[in-house]
């Protein structure tokens, strides 16, 4: 519960994680009828970079700000939307107006029609106030002071019957893969066609492989792990990459990562890269 995210907002884990969520928002948006997006650790939902907690780090540095130096990337549109919605006044010509960095309810948000939903879960009490504070007045845009996990035994199956679930918990409990791995069997379980997507952070990969032989031995088909690795060290103590399980991917997911992995590694300058993306079951 000590967890914030201002902190880490803007990192190079957020914008890998996001590009790949605009990607996945973008697919479901190929249909017509609506759906919903059920948010588990929704975070305060803004994250203002000039804040001291996010200057401390000042991981934003090699993340978007390095990010948006570069030439934009195709199939981001989204994305990039996103985040000139969070700061109306940023322009290639006033780069210094970017000071807003939105986290995955805004983007999630930026991207409803009028028929879609996002319901937004957060348990901490002072990032679920932020949240409610900056939550617009908009039906589609629903917060609830909650715990995520239990929000997946309390809200799957959605009524629009297609979606998808965020899961991206903060990894302060030693045991989080097999809490993880237990909500995701038990939430698909509820929900078989949903479509879910679970962020880890690389570092432990002793905890990651076993992480992985869990769900691949759970029965839940089609199983798609990607991870953008970024520092060749992968310790306990240093974080070297952001991992991804997406379960149900929309079709050509796993290729489309193929080609935006190494684009965002040269957006974002970054000194090592040795992705994976794979199927753990098919």
């Amino acid at each position: 519960m000590n967890y914030r995210h201002i902190y880490h907002a803007g990192n190079i884990c957020d914008v890998v994680k996001h590009a790949v969520l605009c990607r996945i928002l973008a697919s479901l948006l190929n249909k017509n009828k609506g759906f919903a997006v059920l948010d588990t650790h929704a975070g305060s939902g803004l994250y203002p970079l000039d804040d001291t907690r996010a200057q401390k780090t000042n991981e934003a540095q090699n993340g978007i700000r390095t990010f948006l130096n570069a030439p934009p990337l195709l199939g981001l549109e989204g994305y990039y939307s996103a985040l000139q919605r969070a700061n109306p006044s940023w322009s290639e010509e006033k780069p210094e107006n970017f000071r807003l960095y939105p986290g995955s309810p805004f983007i999630v948000f930026h991207h409803l029609r009028a028929q879609d939903r996002l319901i937004a879960c957060e348990r901490h009490p002072e990032e679920a106030r932020d949240l409610h504070t900056q939550a617009p007045l908009d039906a589609r845009f629903q917060v609830h002071r909650r715990d995520g996990y239990e929000a997946l035994n309390a809200l799957l199956p959605p009524p629009e019957k297609r979606g998808l679930v965020l899961i991206d918990p903060p990894y302060e409990d030693a045991d989080e893969f097999d809490t993880l791995t237990h909500h995701l069997v038990k939430a698909h379980k509820r929900w078989p066609s949903g479509l879910y997507m679970a962020w880890y952070p690389v570092k432990n990969r002793p905890a990651i492989w076993a992480f992985h032989e869990a769900l691949a031995a759970s029965g839940i088909p089609k199983i798609l792990c990607a991870e953008f690795i970024y520092d060749e060290n992968v310790r306990t103590d240093n974080l070297a990459g952001s991992g991804l399980v997406i379960i149900n991917p929309p079709w050509g997911l796993d290729e489309t990562l193929k080609t935006l992995f190494p684009a965002l590694h040269a957006a974002m300058k970054t000194a090592y890269a040795n992705d994976a993306i794979r199927w753990l079951a098919s």
